[in-house]
């Protein structure tokens, strides 16, 4: 498969585009929660990896006996909270962007490709993050978890702008770290490039027959003798 013959390309942030060392997310997560709700929360028990932060909320509240009802009816307010309190902490913002991301990314705008987001975090939150690290210009779009709590509905969404701008025809693949994010795009029908540069190992995603699965993005250069 010619990675770089594709029109349009989608990019997971976590595990994929980057990877943080700061806890600023996740404290914005519990402030919002015990601000609104009361309760102390943790994620134990709670899959995180792959999964969306409307996701994670939603699993968090029902643990602690809080109904889908009271979740939807607050839901606005804590993403809200939770964007402000990470837009607010911008500067304490600590990521590594992972291996040949930034060269990859520099390709592909050169090649002149339309380039989004597609991730579960919400929308304020992961332009933060890209921001953070420098990548934020190399994306024309982004498709995140606002508006849409599973992974596969955010790719559909993001599939849908890649069609608006560029038409019903454009060959799009998008690139993740996660089983989810490859049980995703079979889903919604892309081809996806798995990444072993999250949590999960190669051979761990490998098993899940994503078309291409490698551990870094240095390998892409190999066949350009870059």
């Amino acid at each position: 498969m010619d990675v770089f013959s594709f029109d349009a390309y989608l990019f997971d942030i976590d595990g994929t585009l980057l990877n943080t060392r700061d806890a600023i997310h996740y404290f914005a997560f519990r402030n919002a929660l015990k601000s609104i709700f009361g309760f102390d929360a943790t994620i134990d028990g709670v899959p995180v990896h792959g999964n969306t932060d409307i996701g994670i909320l939603r699993a968090v509240c029902r643990l602690q006996g809080i109904t889908d009802d009271d979740f939807e009816r607050y839901l606005p307010k804590i993403i809200g909270m939770m964007c402000h309190e990470v837009a607010a902490r911008k500067d304490e913002v600590r990521a590594d962007i992972c291996p040949s991301i930034r060269e990859l990314l520099a390709e592909l705008r050169q090649r002149e490709k339309l380039i989004g987001v597609v991730t579960g975090n919400f929308e304020a939150i992961g332009w933060t993050k890209l921001e953070a690290t420098g990548l934020r210009s190399f994306f024309d779009f982004g498709s995140f978890s606002n508006r849409a709590e599973f992974r596969a509905d955010i790719f559909r969404n993001g599939l849908a702008e890649v069609h608006r701008r560029l038409g019903p025809d454009a060959r799009t693949i998008v690139f993740g770290d996660t089983p989810s994010d490859i049980k995703a795009a079979k889903q919604v029908g892309i081809p996806i490039v798995a990444l072993a540069t999250g949590i999960y190992p190669q051979e761990e995603l490998t098993v899940l027959h994503p078309e291409l699965s490698i551990s870094c993005c240095a390998e892409l250069f190999e066949d350009l003798g870059k």
